[in-house]
């Protein structure tokens, strides 16, 4: 299972980007992959070929109307149940 956390931005569009990332969203929940959006990006979980295809899609639909993106991308991949988008954060929480 592998959790990805990409953010994709494209340049020269101004100060506010969110237009564009609202259709990403919009393809990752198409995906019916568990997500979760944050300040800084967007966590997606799923398997190897499914995440990344995503991140394909949202890159196509961006590139559409910019002439240049840029994309960070984390990945943790790990054996195992999936559902580790909220059990990390479960995990520290029950620690403190």
């Amino acid at each position: 299972m592998v959790l990805l956390e990409f953010s994709m931005t494209p340049l020269g569009e101004g100060e506010s980007v969110s237009q564009y990332v609202a259709k990403s969203i919009d393809i990752i929940d198409e995906s019916g992959l568990d997500y979760k959006l944050t300040a800084m990006g967007t966590i997606i979980e799923g398997d190897w070929e499914e995440v990344f295809q995503v991140v394909q899609e949202c890159y196509e639909e961006m590139s559409k109307s910019c002439n240049r993106v840029t994309c960070s991308i984390k990945v943790d991949a790990r054996k195992g149940p999936s559902g580790r988008i909220t059990s990390k954060i479960d995990s520290v929480e029950n620690k403190r």
